[in-house]
């Protein structure tokens, strides 16, 4: 992820709240989940921070929101707009058919492919996709990453509540590969100080990142929306 890629996000801002006016005063409840960098993690100082919160902070404030983010587990995202205990939720969150029976998405901000990590020890093995079937795989608990892990090697998969634990797991060669988010495996190879970690040369689906609300609040997803291009 390149930080350049903020200053897309502010210019989205810009045009998604040209016309969105609101009481100063009042609280948008963002759910996020602060495992999953650079879209959201926790910062040095302890709070949220990353693409998914710069993003929606930059929305908020041009609307006169004050923005209150709300960090938890990815799949309570979704039972938390549904139980309008969230207004929104952003977090790295693929727009799918399943979904979107449950909740309502914006249009996509963002455009993303999965890969696959895979430890060094392994590669003689494991060249490709096609080489997981069998082999236990690492995820992070309702992603399309788990979804398409399950794909890959039915019955096989752990799921864990937060892509570090994924990539811890990986690393202790607890399992053969991590199916995520490729800016995401991106992020933790430009972090991981060796190289046991490498990437395979296969990328899987066009997924499209969407900003979650309740079905039933149809103004703020008409606030929220915008004809532009996603980020990609």
């Amino acid at each position: 992820m390149k930080y350049s890629q903020f200053i897309k996000a502010t210019a989205i801002a810009s045009a998604l709240f040209a016309t969105f006016a609101t009481n100063a005063n009042e609280v948008l409840k963002v759910g996020s989940e602060a495992t999953f960098p650079p879209f959201e993690f926790i910062g040095a100082d302890g709070v949220p921070t990353g693409f998914d919160i710069e993003l929606i902070t930059a929305l908020a404030q041009k609307a006169g929101y004050e923005v209150e983010i709300n960090n938890m587990g990815f799949d309570s995202l979704v039972p938390a707009l549904i139980t309008s205990q969230s207004d929104v939720a952003i977090a790295g969150m693929t727009i799918t058919e399943e979904r979107a029976k449950k909740v309502a998405f914006t249009t996509p901000y963002y455009k993303s492919t999965l890969s696959i990590l895979i430890n060094k020890n392994d590669k003689d093995t494991i060249k490709s996709k096609d080489d997981l079937k069998g082999k236990k795989l690492c995820a992070q608990i309702g992603t399309t990453g788990a979804m398409t892990a399950e794909e890959l090697s039915p019955g096989n998969v752990a799921t864990y509540n937060g892509a570090p634990e994924a990539f811890m797991e990986l690393k202790i060669g607890s399992c053969s590969a991590i199916v995520n988010d490729r800016p995401v495996n991106l992020y933790f190879l430009a972090k991981e100080t060796s190289d046991q970690i490498l990437e395979l040369n296969d990328r899987i689906g066009d997924d499209s990142y969407g900003i979650a609300v309740n079905k039933n609040n149809t103004e703020l997803l008409d606030k929220l929306n915008t004809d532009r291009n996603p980020v990609d």
